[in-house]
């Protein structure tokens, strides 16, 4: 398979902007505001099929249509790099190894919106890829490709690196317009949404690293190319972030439906040490956990994860072998969204941390057969009934624990610890 999005990030150099000229680097752009107007780009990149891969996987074209043509407000482009979920890292490697794919895929959204000021929102932990991103800015703004005036074409864009303050829910593309605005990272209500009521009040579209990372390879090899590749309704590559109890941890970049249990077993080297697979999440933190034997026939793609009951998300594949504690593993993670919640929301405020005490409790060896069906009931009215995902998000992950490994929980509780600790 050819590499859209990985294509740079093995070379000496790749972060530099010599490296990337080298490789094609800013063709794209050229193309794009010498010969196409921002319309044709629009539907240039509606034609490939390119979904966001910030784990909505809503279709990109789509989303930058919504934007109003007609409106007098400023527009604004956001490059949304607050990589915050737990077992996902592949926004890294593109930050640090390749910026100027970040950068060129920033503008050519900007230009396709006619926005002539955009933002990338970087996590606050990611010091470093921020220190690149500032020189990759600057030399890219030295070079023509920022600023006025744009490679001779009219076109102007000021693009400007934020750094976030270390919360999560920053990466929620409304808490992450509040924060941006000075504001507490708060999510919005919507409708109205940010492509008519955004940054300032004015239309915003907010797009993943690796959503705009991909668009110039496809404006400049052209949307039916990357169209042929992946599914019917999941088009093109998409990367996946490995860690856990594998063989070959680390960033992949896979076709959009490649079989599941052969990229464990072939691509990532499989489960090391004889242990056996347990359990993996697909996702990210947030997404519900498969059993070992629910892996057998999913591919990787947005309709296979949700046909086997969980969700592609951010691609965050985290692999637990059968010395896992399901028990532990779940408390971990509810801990984490616990702390994360913003408060603004009482199922999620609230939820949270019962969900969190509750794991700690059977845990810890003072938990009762009731303490599933609470998680259970809590996990139900967290979902749905909170302004953003993150409920959600919190609520999914500790109820698939509590029914795809019921037996481990029970045998906790009875036995007062965790018997694969013996």
């Amino acid at each position: 398979m050819e590499k859209v999005l990985l294509r740079n990030v093995d070379l000496p150099g790749s972060h530099t902007l010599a490296v990337y000229e080298s490789q094609g680097g800013y063709r794209a752009l050229k193309k794009a505001v010498q010969e196409m107007t921002p319309e044709q780009v629009t539907e240039e990149v509606k034609s490939s099929g390119l979904r966001g891969r910030g784990g909505a996987g809503f279709p990109t074209g789509m989303k930058w249509g919504f934007v109003p043509k007609d409106s007098p407000k400023p527009k604004y482009l956001i490059c949304n790099a607050d990589e915050s979920e737990p077992g996902t890292f592949k926004d890294r490697v593109l930050i640090e190894k390749d910026p100027h794919a970040v950068i060129e895929g920033t503008i050519l959204a900007a230009y396709a919106i006619r926005s002539h000021t955009a933002f990338i929102y970087i996590r606050g932990e990611f010091a470093f890829g921020a220190r690149v991103l500032e020189k990759a800015l600057a030399e890219a703004t030295q070079a023509g490709y920022l600023g006025k005036n744009i490679l001779g074409a009219g076109y102007d864009l000021d693009l400007i690196l934020h750094r976030g303050a270390g919360a999560y829910i920053c990466g929620e593309e409304t808490a992450l317009l509040s924060s941006l605005e000075g504001w507490k990272g708060w999510p919005r209500v919507k409708p109205p949404f940010p492509a008519t009521h955004g940054l300032f009040g004015c239309p915003t579209v907010v797009n993943n690293v690796e959503t705009l990372a991909a668009l110039p390879w496809i404006l400049d090899r052209g949307a039916g190319q990357y169209a042929a590749i992946g599914t019917e309704k999941s088009k093109g590559t998409k990367l996946f972030s490995v860690s856990g109890h594998i063989g070959r941890p680390g960033v992949y970049e896979v076709e959009m439906g490649y079989p599941f249990k052969r990229f464990l077993e072939e691509d990532c080297g499989g489960v090391p040490d004889g242990r056996k697979l347990k359990g993996v999440i697909p996702g990210g933190a947030s997404m519900p956990v498969l059993r070992a034997d629910e892996v057998e026939n999913v591919r990787m793609d947005y309709e296979s994860f949700q046909a086997a009951g969980t969700l592609l998300g951010s691609g965050g594949v985290i692999v637990m072998d059968d010395s896992t504690c399901m028990v532990k593993a779940a408390w971990n993670i509810a801990r984490f969204f616990a702390h994360e919640s913003c408060g603004q929301c009482t199922p999620c405020r609230e939820g949270c941390h019962w969900m969190e005490k509750i794991f700690a409790r059977i845990e810890n060896g003072q938990g009762g057969t009731k303490d599933l069906d609470t998680i259970l009931s809590v996990s139900g009215n967290i979902i749905g009934n909170t302004i953003c995902p993150f409920g959600d998000a919190a609520a999914m992950p500790a109820a698939a624990f509590v029914k795809k490994y019921q037996e481990e929980f029970e045998q906790h509780i009875a036995q007062k610890k965790c018997v694969l600790r013996e």
